[in-house]
Formats: structure tokens, C-alpha cells, sequence
């Protein structure tokens, strides 16, 4: 296991796949999975000749279980420590879900010095959370349920998450129980506490002023239908803040489309980063 021990003392678990002085592409993953979600993404990168890296983020899969620190800042800056300790330049930033706002505040405190460009697919920002100056987004009751059925019996809960997640709730749809048993093995893997905490990250962190910061070639890429982060209040709201966005929807596609449509986005995303 490769463990990077941050400035408080978490250790960080992360995988780091390919030639090393290639291009690196960092893969940040959402809630409440861990850095096998990127498996498939960082070999077809690596195969075409980039340096894949994907981290456990704090407190979920194999890294520290923390009480404290679980919240935005601490993603963004434990990414930050990362990408440093590693020396990495010109890097490609990933992030899916909660990823993508970790990506997203990354850049609102640490620059794009070392970035290249951004791709925020299925992402939360720029606000999750329904309030006076966010109408389109979600009530708080709706997190409210995240949190009781997360800490009622969260095994159940993320057994049954899978199904809206990857669209698997309309007819006709192709089921695969063994991607819902990989999602509920990364989410048990990781710390309650945590996992708590990182609902309040992903639903109320605002990111406006963190897009307005980015200035390097940006890809949002979004499912109208998905049922976990809604694409008005995400993707939408995103593109209009990001001066050198391209925004690209999937029509008919889930939260999930990563491993429903791997292949599609695969080759979306490398003729994002070649071209």
C-alpha cells in the first residue's frame, strides 16, 4: 500500500499507475467510494500513456479515519499535498460527485500553477443545498434522509443508493449486481464518522467563487438524467461560471455513467485532454 502522511498526520492512501514522467491525470472520486471507482479510467489512461493517480480521500476507503477535518478545505488541501509530495506538473484533474467539488475548491485555494485542465463530471458544484440566493437546488430535508439512512443502517442504504445512482430504477434497465457489490464494498470500507461529515461537504459547500477562479480549458460532463445531483443546479450553473468550459450531456445517463457508459466517456474525456 502507498500511504502519504499529510501535514496533520492523516495517512492518505493512493494509487499511482503508469510511467512516471508522463502527463499525469489525478482522479478524485465521489461519495462514498474510494480510488477503485477510477480503476477502469486509470488503466485505459495508463494503456494510452498518461501517469494515473487516484487517493483515498480521508476518512473513506484504506486512508486515516479521522474525527476531525472531514470538510471541503481539508479534501482540497490533503489533493494539494498530494499533488506536491508527488511533484506533479501540467496535471489533468478529475473529479466525479463529491470529487468534483474537491477538484473544484482545489483550484479556489491553491491555483492552477500545476493544472492543466480541469474535467468535472456529474459534479456537485456549484451548490448542492436549495437556499434564498440557489432556488434550483435541493432541500435540506433530502440530505437530512442521506444522513439517517447513512447512520441507521448504512449497509442497506448504500445497497439501495445503487439503484438511482446508475439509473438502474427505469425500465428496461440492465442491471449489474456486481458494480452495486463494488459500490458497497468502497462505501463499507470507510469510516462512519466521516462519511457523516462528508454529506454536509458535498451538500453545502458553495463553489461559485472557486469556478470563477479557473482559468484553464474546463470539461463539465453531466447525465440529464441523474437522479443523485441534478444537472440544472450542477452542470448548468457550473457552465455559466467557467470562462473556458465545454459542456457535454448525456442524454438519458445516470450519476454513475463512469462504469454505464465507460467506453463514451473514456474516449470523451482523452479527446478533451489531446485536443
Amino acid at each position: 500500500m502507498t500511504i502519504m502522511t499529510t501535514s496533520d498526520g492523516t495517512g492518505i492512501f493512493y494509487k499511482d499507475w503508469g510511467v512516471r514522467d508522463t502527463q499525469p491525470i489525478v482522479f478524485s472520486h465521489g461519495w462514498p467510494l474510494s480510488a477503485d471507482a477510477w480503476d477502469a479510467q486509470m488503466l485505459f489512461f495508463a494503456n494510452e500513456g498518461f501517469r494515473t493517480i487516484a487517493h483515498d480521500r480521508r476518512s473513506h476507503g484504506r486512508s486515516d479515519q479521522v474525527w476531525h477535518n472531514n470538510h471541503m478545505d481539508q479534501y482540497a488541501d490533503d489533493l494539494a499535498e498530494l499533488i506536491d509530495t508527488l511533484d506533479l506538473h501540467d496535471v489533468i484533474l478529475v473529479g466525479h460527485s463529491t470529487g468534483g467539488g474537491e477538484v473544484t475548491r482545489y483550484v479556489g485555494r491553491h491555483g492552477t500553477a500545476r493544472v492543466a485542465k480541469v474535467a468535472l463530471v456529474g459534479a456537485v458544484p456549484p451548490l448542492m443545498l436549495r437556499t434564498e440566493a440557489n432556488p434550483g437546488g435541493l432541500p435540506i430535508a433530502v440530505f437530512d434522509g442521506i444522513r439517517k439512512g447513512t447512520y441507521d443502517n448504512r449497509s442497506q442504504f448504500f445497497r439501495d443508493l445503487t439503484i438511482p445512482f446508475y439509473g438502474y430504477n427505469h425500465e428496461g434497465a440492465v442491471i449489474s449486481e456486481g458494480i452495486r457489490d463494488d459500490f458497497w464494498r468502497q462505501g463499507m470500507m470507510g469510516g462512519l464518522k466521516g462519511q457523516m461529515d462528508s454529506i454536509r461537504a458535498f451538500s453545502e459547500s458553495d463553489f461559485h467563487a472557486d469556478l470563477a477562479r479557473f482559468d484553464v480549458p474546463t470539461l463539465i460532463l453531466h447525465g440529464d438524467d441523474d437522479q443523485i445531483v441534478p444537472i440544472d443546479a450542477s452542470a448548468h450553473a457550473s457552465a455559466r461560471i467557467v470562462k473556458q468550459a465545454v459542456l457535454k450531456i448525456y442524454a438519458g445517463a445516470d450519476h454513475g455513467l463512469t462504469q454505464t457508459h465507460q467506453d463514451r466517456f473514456n474516449a470523451d474525456l482523452l479527446d478533451f485532454i489531446r485536443n
